[in-house]
């Protein structure tokens, strides 16, 4: 029988999401957890990869298992027995062919921006910060030029493992809460810290350093040299992950977003 879940952490403790021999992550964790539910070895298979310090509330993975549990002992058990920085939402059984990562056609992130002249201590390893005024509505004129069908190898990180530099963002939107900017991505898929390449890119154009076509120039040259400083991870949430119908997954539970921050 293959299960799928609804998985949120808090990445802050974890080396990232994938198995690995350096250090506790997400993965290892929730495993371990799926395991003695099963009481049988149990692997998974997540919608996408999150690096060291990235957050989910979104993420979708599935597993193949010979037990028979109700859904709720997938869910409450193993929420048991897992740290309180990782949580499984929603449990439910999909169809032999259904596959997390490769049956998914989009995925969204949020990027948590706190722009005041104090760094935060509450909030220090769940959003980014820049000391400078930020203009958002030049940030968001920049960032209308990334949405498409392009060449992303100016956003892409060195250790990018991914055959081809070729993504389809379709939607970036930019928003100020009091203090805070929030920034919202969707994609087919994302670059290897794509995100926060673009979002150190985006601070550039908002503190005044680069104006906003620079972002359009940055693209077309293809040259990662030339662009920004990577952003920190705090600040980025894997909030959802597009299916088809099909699968019949809790929608609602797949793109959940994170509520808005400070005054509207």
């Amino acid at each position: 029988m293959r299960l799928a879940l609804g998985v949120e952490y808090d990445g802050s403790a974890f080396r990232g999401w994938q198995s690995q021999a350096t250090g506790p992550t997400v993965q290892d964790t929730l495993e371990a957890a799926l395991s003695s539910i099963a009481a049988h070895p149990v692997r998974v298979q997540a919608s996408g990869r999150t690096d060291t310090g990235v957050h989910a509330t979104a993420q979708v993975v599935h597993f193949d298992t010979s037990a028979h549990r109700p859904d709720t002992a997938w869910v409450r058990g193993c929420n048991a027995l897992l740290p309180p920085s990782v949580a499984v939402r929603w449990a439910t059984p999909v169809a032999g062919d259904f596959n997390a990562r490769f049956s998914a056609h989009s995925r969204s992130y949020r990027y948590c921006l706190y722009n005041h002249p104090v760094r935060p201590a509450l909030a220090a390893t769940l959003a980014g910060w820049f000391h400078r005024p930020l203009d958002e509505v030049r940030m968001q004129a920049a960032g209308a030029d990334l949405v498409g069908t392009h060449d992303f190898s100016a956003f892409r990180s060195s250790e990018c493992q991914a055959r081809s530099p070729v993504r389809t963002l379709s939607a970036l939107s930019l928003a100020r809460r009091g203090d805070w900017i929030l920034l919202d991505l969707t994609a087919n898929a994302f670059l290897h810290h794509m995100v926060r390449n673009i979002v150190g890119a985006l601070v550039e154009v908002g503190c005044g350093r680069r104006d906003p076509p620079w972002m359009g120039e940055l693209l077309a040259g293809r040259d990662r040299r030339l662009g920004a400083p990577t952003f920190s991870a705090s600040g980025l949430y894997l909030v959802g992950v597009g299916y088809d119908a099909e699968w019949r997954l809790p929608e609602a539970q797949c793109g959940l977003r994170l509520p808005p921050i400070g005054p509207e």
